[in-house]
């Protein structure tokens, strides 16, 4: 395999990925730093007067917690269930292809395509179901009286962590899809991961004009 039949996959799936990363490790820091100017930081802080507020009234609340719980899992069941079926399928598929697709060089970069992209997946599922373990404890703990086994601080800490672990599960199921891509070229994968990079911001920071409202909660030290 010359160096002139790869190299474009050298340039644009490294290059593409990085982009990716480098946006998550930036998401990161400003989650730590400034969490409330991100949607991550203010759904935390969300979750954390919900657990405050089930707690003081959990007679009348308790089927709303658990409701609220119980759909939160559904959902990390289904994307788990969803990267369990494309590692099958794409199994399948790989294993019936006899030539190299539009943009495959040869049996290495099929296999590279293929482990990469079941690597992905696998470790997606695995964060999904650490995620549906811990919120099935929450599950458990939400209704129990307060004692020091179920404080709300602790089921504060339970609950983040759960949706934290749901939270890497999806990311790395997003990083999957640029990879689908590679089968019919890099270039694909380098454009796959700059366009989720802008639909992922958008989602993951709060509005300018939101700046009001975060200088009042930095003000009065909520954060």
């Amino acid at each position: 395999m010359e160096w002139k039949d790869w190299y474009l996959d050298v340039i644009f799936v490294p290059s593409g990925f990085l982009i990716f990363v480098s946006y998550h490790i930036w998401l990161w820091r400003r989650v730590r730093s400034q969490p409330f100017t991100t949607t991550v930081g203010r759904n935390a802080r969300g979750r954390r007067f919900w657990v405050s507020s089930i707690i003081k009234d959990n007679v009348k609340k308790d089927i709303v917690a658990v409701q609220t719980l119980r759909n939160s899992i559904m959902g990390s069941s289904l994307m788990a269930t969803a990267a369990v079926l494309l590692c099958g399928g794409m199994a399948a598929f790989f294993s019936s292809i006899k030539e190299p697709m539009n943009g495959g060089h040869g049996e290495f970069m099929l296999a590279l395509k293929f482990v990469a992209m079941m690597a992905l997946l696998i470790f997606s599922f695995v964060f999904f179901s650490i995620s549906i373990q811990i919120m099935g404890q929450v599950n458990f703990l939400v209704n129990c009286p307060v004692e020091e086994d179920s404080t709300p601080e602790y089921l504060t800490e339970l609950l983040e962590r759960g949706f934290s672990f749901n939270m890497v599960g999806n990311r790395l199921f997003y990083a999957a899809v640029p990879l689908l891509l590679w089968i019919s070229g890099p270039l694909l994968v380098f454009l796959c991961c700059l366009a989720e990079v802008i639909v992922l911001y958008t989602s993951d920071f709060v509005l300018l004009e939101d700046r009001k409202v975060q200088a009042q909660v930095y003000g009065n030290g909520l954060c």
